[in-house]
């Protein structure tokens, strides 16, 4: 995000919580027409000051952060089970090609096909215990559609059911346990032994934002990083810095999307679906492995 479109100083401690504030009352009324004016009347700031402010704040603009929490409750609607057309119009956008219109990234598929929540296809899935704990691998029969770590194997396959509520999720049997070991064998190698990063098959489901921040994560080298900032010009969405942290908090594809190599601005770790404690070793080993092959080659 450009230094010029900040405040020349961070946002007071007060001001911060009036911004907070402001954003539970974009929540309660997503729905709802929410010009930068009225929402000014509700802090009692200038529009600019607000705009500046809230941007300091929270990464994105009030607009933007309508869009996404008014998506965010789409998508709920959805998925619980609302009619397509009930769930447009609870969540204002008027009609279903409004959905496409007002939300930058939209769907990334239509309405229907994601409420199906895999309906009327089979997932198979296979669990092992590595040295980051177990770890669960699943795919369709297009490619990989999650891999996942986590200290509990009976609850990683849980998530699986709950991310894809009506597909057919089977063990892996004789037919499919090969090739699943064979990849989850190259993965672990990487992980742990520092191979390099296996060129599996990945089938992407998310938001066509999230979509695109994903694969621009697939360009980043093993042995690098990028900052959710750099992250967000990348995609050409440099306002959206916030969005960003968020798709990469909503991967489902562990290490073969790699959303560990995307820090905090400061260099900090920031945040890991799989535990921080994860990030930091693959990052140490993704550098250590690049540090030995940087040396072999000046050899």
């Amino acid at each position: 995000m450009p230094a010029a479109s900040l405040p020349s100083r961070s946002p007071s401690p007060e001001l911060v919580a009036r911004m907070q504030r402001l954003a539970e009352y974009i929540d309660a009324h997503a729905a709802e027409s929410l010009p930068l004016a009225r929402l000014a009347r509700v802090v009692a700031m200038s529009p600019h000051h607000l705009q500046r402010t809230f941007v300091a704040v929270l990464g994105v603009s009030p607009k933007a952060y309508q869009s996404a929490r008014r998506l965010a409750q789409f998508k709920a609607r959805l998925r619980d089970g609302d009619a397509v057309l009930d769930a447009t119009f609870d969540a204002g956008y008027g009609s279903t090609s409004r959905v496409y219109e007002q939300v930058p990234g939209g769907l990334g598929m239509t309405p229907g096909a994601y409420r199906a929540g895999g309906d009327g296809e089979t997932i198979t899935y296979a669990v092992r215990a590595t040295a980051m704990g177990p770890l669960l691998m699943a795919a369709t029969a297009r490619g990989v559609c999650q891999v996942e770590f986590g200290d509990d194997a009976d609850l990683l396959v849980a998530r699986l059911h709950d991310h894809f509520p009506k597909a057919a999720i089977v063990p892996a049997g004789d037919a499919a346990r090969e090739p699943l070991d064979a990849w989850m064998d190259a993965l672990e190698a990487h992980v742990v032994q520092g191979a390099p990063c296996p060129a599996l098959p990945l089938e992407l489901r998310g938001t066509a934002f999230q979509i695109k921040v994903w694969r621009f994560l697939l360009s980043v080298k093993p042995g690098r990083v990028i900052s959710y900032g750099e992250l967000a010009e990348g995609i050409g969405h440099p306002d959206a810095v916030r969005a960003v942290g968020t798709a990469c908090g909503a991967n489902r594809i562990a290490v073969l999307v790699p959303c560990h190599r995307a820090l905090r601005a400061d260099g900090s770790l920031g945040g890991y679906r799989w535990g921080l404690e994860r990030k930091r070793v693959l990052l140490e080993q993704e550098r250590r492995m690049a540090g030995h092959a940087n040396a072999g080659a000046r050899r």
